[in-house]
C-alpha cells in the first residue's frame, strides 16, 4: 500500500512539474484579433483569419512594414509556427520602431533562399546564415514551420523544425526590444503565423 501511494505521489508531482513547465510558456495571440499588438498605418496589412496572423500585401509597399508587440521583451524563448505563401518574412526580436513605422534590429528571415538566416534590418545586414541546402531540406513548403528564438545577454539561438540554424554571440545585440512580423516590399505576398507563445527568461 505504502508503495503504491509513494508511486501515486509521484506521478502526480511529474504530472504538476510538467503542467507547470507548460505554463511558463504564455500566449503572445490571442488567437482572436490583434490585442497587444501593434499595426502599421494600413490596417489591411495584417488581420486575423481562423486563429491565425495573416500578413497581406498588394506588391504597392514603399517599405517594409511590421505587426509590432505593444512591450519590450529582454531574455526569452519565443515559438511560433509560419506558413509563407511567397515573397518575403520575418520575426524581429530585441528591435526597435521608428515613428514612421519602421523597424530595425535582429531579424529571422522567412523566405525560399533565406531560411536559417540572421538579417539586422536597417543595420548589419546578414550577421549569420546557415547551409541554404541543409536548410532547404528542413522547410515544409507551402506548410507550417516550426520556429524558436531564444535570447539571454548577448546569445541568440535560432531553431526551425528542432535544428539549430544559428547560435550566435553578439554583444551588439540591443538588451531589449519589441517583437515584430513583417511584410516585404515587392510583389504581392502571404504570410501567416500562429501559435506564438513566448516564455521569460529574466
Amino acid at each position: 500500500m505504502q508503495m503504491r501511494f509513494t508511486g501515486l505521489l509521484i506521478a502526480s508531482t511529474l504530472c504538476l512539474s510538467t503542467v507547470h513547465a507548460a505554463e511558463e510558456f504564455k500566449p503572445l495571440f490571442n488567437g482572436k484579433d490583434l490585442t497587444g499588438w501593434v499595426t502599421p498605418a494600413d490596417k489591411e496589412l495584417f488581420a486575423v483569419e481562423n486563429g491565425e496572423i495573416v500578413g497581406r500585401t498588394k506588391g504597392d509597399l514603399k517599405k517594409n512594414e511590421f505587426l509590432v508587440t505593444d512591450k519590450p521583451y529582454a531574455n526569452f524563448v519565443l515559438k511560433a509556427k509560419v506558413k509563407i505563401r511567397n515573397g518575403n518574412s520575418g520575426i524581429q526580436f530585441r528591435s526597435k520602431r521608428a515613428e514612421d513605422g519602421a523597424v530595425s534590429g535582429p531579424q529571422a528571415d522567412v523566405a525560399d533562399g533565406y531560411w536559417g538566416l540572421l538579417y539586422e534590418e536597417r543595420g548589419r545586414g546578414i550577421l549569420e546564415r546557415y547551409d541554404e541546402k541543409k536548410a532547404k531540406e528542413l522547410i515544409k513548403d507551402g506548410d507550417w514551420n516550426d520556429f524558436e528564438i531564444s535570447v539571454q545577454g548577448d546569445h541568440a539561438v535560432m531553431k526551425i523544425n528542432g535544428t539549430v540554424v544559428v547560435d550566435r554571440v553578439d554583444p551588439k545585440f540591443d538588451k531589449t526590444g519589441i517583437i515584430a512580423l513583417q511584410v516585404h516590399v515587392g510583389p504581392a505576398m502571404e504570410v501567416r503565423f500562429k501559435d506564438l507563445v513566448i516564455k521569460s527568461l529574466d
